[in-house]
């Protein structure tokens, strides 16, 4: 077994399962079933982009060479970040498809500005649960030769045993413990969500957020998220944040506690006491019934209303993580000017 604390009994397990502190909505057969035929049938065209999305090519050579606190957005809920002049990568997915085939499922709008070979030795993999556009088996497969750490929830550690990457390289972790490697401090912070890559292992894992802290730096990481008290106990503990990385997109009315609205994003950036929003989780991967651009949309509106500061740089674009201040907005120059648009700067936009 990895490295953990076999003794430590999770309280965050009931019944055998892992589970969330707040009773979950739970839809009947029969909305699943309407979920499951508007998500074949009738998804939108603007679920999917018309034009490619720009992505700037990186290097290994470029990598080294950049300032230490930088940060590069590799595509959904994958960042690579610069911390210590070592390199840690966030939920690294680089297959073509999240999905458990290769031949089917959700394709990614862009290309990886980096592959795993060209990338420069990592130090740590750090990983929020276990679901497919989050945790991609060929991916940890490649990426263990060249990564001295795997960091996870708890049972998470052990799939990528199972898969073949060395246990002393991983560290598993419950909410609210915390390991130091190498000057970065990884904790694990409750999210709202639920774990499983098949029909019968539900919830046999764990899922969390993470606060990174490197010296001059502290980040939050959301991984997926409902909305849930749990923010403002997390701020209080370890904020305020230079940048949290928010999930912002594949959301849904119909899935209310296992993704945030845009609305309940902010919330949650203002609950941690963020400085610098950056929404992730969004402009990769068709996942949801929305426009692939209106979390964007209805994010920007959001934070002009209430006064917060937005990062949203382009794919493969560094980011100082100590002056994380880059909004643009990329997206406006890729939607086509016949699609349904939501409207622009209209928080209350919905699908």
């Amino acid at each position: 077994m990895s490295e953990q604390t076999t003794a430590h009994v999770s309280p965050q397990v009931q019944d055998g399962k892992f589970r969330n502190p707040a009773r979950m909505h739970k839809n009947s057969i029969g909305t699943v079933a309407k979920i499951m035929w508007r998500m074949i049938f009738e998804k939108p065209a603007t679920s999917v982009p018309s034009q490619p999305i720009p992505v700037h090519t990186l290097s290994r050579e470029q990598l080294l060479a950049a300032p230490d606190n930088t940060l590069y957005r590799l595509g959904h809920s994958t960042m690579l970040l610069k911390l210590q002049n070592q390199f840690w990568l966030t939920d690294p997915v680089f297959s073509k498809r999240a999905s458990p085939v290769q031949w089917a499922g959700p394709a990614r709008f862009h290309e990886t500005p980096i592959s795993i070979e060209e990338l420069p030795p990592i130090k740590g993999v750090i990983l929020s649960h276990d679901h497919y556009d989050h945790l991609d088996r060929a991916a940890v497969t490649a990426l263990a030769a060249k990564t001295e750490y795997f960091v996870a929830p708890l049972g998470v550690g052990d799939r990528l045993v199972e898969w073949g990457v060395p246990a002393e390289k991983i560290r598993q972790l419950d909410w609210w413990r915390s390991v130091t490697l190498d000057g970065v401090q990884l904790v694990s912070t409750p999210a709202q969500h639920f774990s499983g890559r098949g029909i019968f292992d539900s919830n046999s894992t764990l899922w969390s957020s993470w606060v990174i802290r490197s010296p001059g730096v502290n980040i939050f990481f959301s991984g997926d998220t409902g909305y849930f008290p749990g923010f403002k106990a997390i701020g209080e503990k370890f904020g305020p944040f230079d940048l949290t990385m928010m999930e912002t997109g594949a959301y849904d009315p119909q899935w209310p506690d296992i993704h945030m609205q845009p609305e309940e994003t902010m919330q949650a950036h203002i609950d941690l006491r963020g400085k610098v929003l950056m929404p992730i989780h969004n402009g990769t991967f068709d996942l949801a019934l929305h426009a692939w651009y209106e979390p964007f949309e209805r994010i920007t509106a959001l934070a002009k209303q209430r006064e917060q500061v937005l990062a949203t740089p382009e794919i493969g674009q560094p980011l100082s993580l100590e002056q994380p201040k880059a909004e643009q907005k990329w997206w406006r120059k890729l939607v086509d000017s016949n699609a349904a648009e939501v409207p622009r700067e209209a928080a209350g936009a919905t699908q």
